[in-house]
């Protein structure tokens, strides 16, 4: 049996993924706007570091646990479930301008849009947790904690603080005040630790679903990159020279190289 203070640990923890994302709003206490070549930029930045997570965090890490074969059905498995989630939810795509309008029902659907997008950021910290508590992490605050719980939470904590300045853009265009649009930022996150504690059960109670586990969360990442930062960098950037190309291969090549030296710490 899991202690309830180890839930709470991991919860806190998919909660500081969350808050992060307000980070993203503040420039806009000093700025204006943000140009197309630095939104692209911080496309660019979020996809690296998404995929660095994923690729030097989750699936090496899932290698170490399971078979090849193992990771990919995982990876199988998450791709399909942000397809699915991402076709049902085709015709419920949220106008930010709504937001303070919503009744119920467009409340329901607000947290549906928002949970496909973020919802596999949660999954991503609470595999990393699996060995809280176990032999082989480090000292922080009494919890033995994996050093791969730490890598995600500081990889997704970064990587949602761009994420908070994309979701801003739009509302600051429209003329929502900026501190909510840091609320909104961060409510756009707030599926995270719901998704942290739900996959730590899981795999803290079926432990030979781990690789499986780490597979899914990497896989449903690396497709929310692959089929919906980069194709939105690339439409932002349409107007730069090269069509913002350059600027998001910059982008991305920089959250790459910021998160290698954490996944070899």
């Amino acid at each position: 049996m899991v202690a309830l203070d180890a839930y709470a640990f991991v919860f806190v923890a998919g909660l500081i993924t969350a808050l992060a994302t307000g980070i993203g709003a503040l420039p806009f206490f000093f700025f204006d706007s943000i140009s197309d070549r630095g939104n692209v930029a911080l496309w660019g930045f979020a996809s690296g570091i998404m995929l660095s997570a994923s690729l030097f965090g989750l699936v090496q890490e899932g290698l170490a646990e399971g078979t090849p074969r193992e990771i990919a059905v995982g990876m199988l498995a998450g791709v399909v479930l942000v397809v699915v989630a991402h076709e049902v939810l085709t015709d419920a795509e949220i106008d930010p301008r709504e937001y303070e309008e919503a009744d119920f029902k467009k409340l329901i659907l607000i947290l549906g849009v928002l949970t496909v997008h973020s919802f596999p950021e949660g999954i991503a910290v609470g595999v990393s947790f699996a060995d809280l508590g176990l032999a082989g992490g480090t000292a922080l605050f009494g919890f033995t904690v994996p050093l791969l719980a730490v890598f995600m939470t500081v990889a997704i904590s970064i990587h949602n603080v761009p994420e908070g300045t994309a979701i801003s853009i739009p509302l600051r265009a429209m003329g929502v005040s900026k501190w909510k649009m840091v609320w909104w930022s961060v409510f756009s996150s707030l599926p995270q630790p719901i998704g942290a504690l739900i996959a730590f059960a899981f795999v803290r109670y079926a432990r030979e679903v781990l690789p499986y586990g780490f597979g899914f969360a990497a896989g449903a990442m690396i497709y929310l990159v692959l089929s919906e930062f980069i194709p939105e960098a690339l439409e932002t950037g349409a107007g730069l020279p090269h069509g913002g190309k350059r600027v998001l291969a910059g982008g991305v090549a920089l959250g790459v190289a910021l998160m290698i030296p954490l996944a070899y710490l």
